[in-house]
C-alpha cells in the first residue's frame, strides 16, 4: 500500500471510533499495530465457518474485481468479510457468525504486519465493502465445492467481535 493509501485505509477505519484523533494517534503508536474498532456504523463484518472461509473468498474474487476489506486472524482459520452496516440484524443463514452494532473487532494497521491479525484485503479508504448477497452466493458454493471434496481448511484464532 502507498503512503496515501494507507492515509486513506487509516481514516476510514478510525473514523468508527469514539474519538477518531486519539484512536489514529494511539494505533500509529501501538506496537502491536492493533485498534479495538466498533462495528455496525460504517460495516458489519461476517465470519463464516472456517471450513468456508478461504473457499468462499475464492469464489468472490472470481466474482468481482475488488471485494471489501477481509480479515484473517492468526494461522488463517477464520475470515472476516466486511459488508454493508446493519447486515447482521437481517442475517438469517446459520453457522455464520455476525459482528454488528454493540461489537467490536480487533483491526491491524493497514500496510503494517501485526504478528497474527492481517488484512488478507485491506480497506481502500472509499468504504468499499463486500455485498453480503454475493458473499451469500460465494459461500454456497464453497459449501457445494466442499462437499465435493474441495475446499480448504485452517487453524484457529480470534479476533472477532466482542460483547455488546
Amino acid at each position: 500500500m502507498t503512503g496515501s493509501e494507507v492515509r486513506a485505509a487509516v481514516g476510514w477505519l478510525a473514523s468508527v471510533a469514539p474519538d477518531p484523533a486519539a484512536c489514529r494517534w494511539e494505533w500509529e503508536r501501538n506496537p502491536l499495530g492493533i485498534a479495538l474498532l466498533p462495528a455496525g456504523r460504517r460495516w458489519d463484518v461476517l465470519i463464516p465457518p472456517r471450513e468456508l472461509g478461504y473457499p468462499a473468498f475464492d469464489v468472490l474474487t472470481r466474482l468481482i474485481d475488488r471485494p471489501g476489506p477481509v480479515l484473517c486472524d492468526f494461522g488463517d482459520g477464520r475470515m472476516g468479510f466486511f459488508v454493508p452496516p446493519g447486515t447482521v440484524a437481517r442475517w438469517i443463514g446459520t453457522g455464520v457468525r455476525g459482528v454488528g452494532l454493540g461489537t467490536w473487532i480487533l483491526a491491524p494497521y493497514p500496510g503494517r504486519a501485526s504478528g497474527g491479525v492481517r488484512w488478507l484485503i485491506p480497506p481502500d479508504g472509499s468504504g468499499t465493502l463486500t455485498d453480503a448477497t454475493l458473499l451469500e452466493l460465494a459461500m454456497h458454493e464453497a459449501a457445494a465445492a466442499t462437499a465435493r471434496g474441495g475446499g480448504r481448511d485452517g487453524g484457529g484464532g480470534g479476533w472477532w467481535g466482542t460483547g455488546g
